[in-house]
């Protein structure tokens, strides 16, 4: 196992031996070239501490906020009196690092649901925008005991501002308009001078209660602002428990002595490496629990978003195993030499319902007989991986023993600080989005131009 993993051992491990060359051949990086990545990679993790110490880099101290948390569980008892369904809107950032958190607490996962959740207002999200979709979603909701909590950093989001809009339409209409205080919750930046705030405006006029937006931290990089956490608190979590695992994370990074000593600077340079090195174009992340499932497509992300400018950047890709061993895993395996994998894998030996040995006799699969459904999907989870090194594909490996508030909170922590690392090695900003700004511009004169 390569350095970088000591920080991660009560949380996870990280392993990267399957990015080498003496491990998957020609396609895998030389061991001297991967020091070299490194070496440039120190002064990046050096900066990264002076912008802890200075204050600088707010999500950095994110872990370590507390009012914000209270502020929040306040605001969502208040909301949540007399509800029996929370509605998120919010769209990328603004929903996806709330989903990734409600997921790991049962959300979208059919039957399942944290014991947290039990006796508590059903939640969804809505990040997509769809005519057709808000049409039945507001004629099936029980308007009366839903609530509405809307999502916008600038409070300008052209898709959000629409739900809202439609939303406070529905209700006046349902002669509601009275109960629109008690209905409705936003998250959005203070007030500044000069700068307009189209969703402080409207919710001010109706005397709309609001939570601060942290200014510091953008949407892709606020999971562990109240934007993910009140999703996470509306679904039973610890949310002082996720920011505990994140903290441990920045703890790690201030302990490092070098790069090679801090798992996402460690994680960063192999994928950029990779990149440089092998034109390994795609990164793939692939959890084995459901409960993961919307962790990837919050890292696709994360990671394009953060990374795709000025001709730089990876492609990244979302999975779910063992569900794409059978649809994905075979362009993986005999594509292009372009796909770098991630198997992020949860112990799951002796987990769930046992396999009948006779039923599986039966059935001519012998082998699944006395094996519990985890050991099956343990099995698949570890295979995978040697099958991807013989067949020459970089792979990396992050183990988890067990997944609790604090894992998630540490991986979801890991991987901004991953990206943010990844970005300044190729010499890129992270955390702007002109790409995104300008097809934002577009929109808005072909809307005036259609009016």
């Amino acid at each position: 196992m390569q350095d970088g993993q000591r920080h991660d051992e009560i949380m996870f491990q990280q392993n990267i031996d399957g990015c080498f060359e003496d491990k998957i051949g020609e396609h895998g990086l030389s061991h001297s070239a991967y020091s070299s990545w490194l070496a440039k990679m120190e002064p990046h993790v050096a900066a990264l501490k002076n912008d802890y110490r200075s204050k600088s880099l707010a999500l950095l101290g994110i872990a370590e906020e507390q009012q914000d948390i209270a502020d929040a569980e306040a605001a969502l008892a208040k909301l949540s009196e007399g509800a029996k369904t929370l509605v998120f809107f919010g769209t990328g950032g603004s929903s996806l690092g709330g989903e990734t958190l409600a997921q790991y607490a049962g959300w979208n996962i059919a039957g399942v649901a944290s014991p947290g959740q039990r006796n508590r207002p059903r939640t969804r999200f809505y990040a997509n925008l769809d005519g057709g979709t808000l049409q039945s979603v507001l004629e099936s909701l029980d308007l009366p005991t839903s609530r509405f909590i809307i999502t916008s950093k600038s409070g300008g989001t052209a898709e959000t501002l629409a739900q809202a809009i439609a939303t406070m339409t529905a209700v006046k209409a349902a002669g509601l308009e009275a109960q629109i205080p008690k209905m409705f919750l936003g998250i959005t930046e203070p007030a500044k001078p000069g700068k307009s705030n189209g969703l402080r405006t409207l919710f001010s006029k109706f005397n709309i209660p609001m939570l601060e937006h942290h200014t510091g931290i953008g949407g892709r990089f606020s999971c562990l602002t109240n934007v993910g956490l009140i999703p996470a608190m509306a679904r039973g979590l610890d949310v002082r428990a996720i920011r505990a695992g994140a903290k441990s994370v920045i703890d790690a990074l201030l302990a490092a002595q070098s790069a090679k000593d801090f798992g996402p600077a460690v994680g960063a340079t192999t994928a950029v490496a990779l990149s440089k090195e092998k034109n390994v174009g795609t990164l793939v992340m692939m959890p084995y629990a459901d409960k993961l499932g919307r962790l990837s497509t919050w890292f696709v992300q994360l990671w394009a978003e953060s990374l795709g400018k000025n001709g730089e950047g990876t492609t990244p890709i979302g999975a779910l195993g063992p569900l794409d061993q059978h649809s994905q895993l075979q362009l993986f395996m005999e594509g292009p030499h372009d796909h770098y994998l991630n198997i992020i894998r949860v112990a799951s030996k002796g987990t769930g319902p046992k396999i009948d040995p006779e039923l599986a006799r039966i059935a001519g699969a012998d082998m699944l007989g006395g094996h519990t459904i985890g050991d099956i999907v343990s099995a698949q989870s570890h295979a995978l991986p040697e099958a991807l090194s013989r067949a020459g594909r970089p792979v990396r490996t992050i183990d988890i023993a067990k997944l609790d508030e604090k894992v998630v909170g540490a991986l979801l922590m890991h991987f901004m600080i991953e990206t943010i690392l990844a970005g300044r090695l190729l010499g890129v900003d992270p955390f702007d989005q002109p790409g995104v700004e300008l097809a934002k511009v577009l929109t808005r004169e072909r809307l005036a131009e259609g009016a």
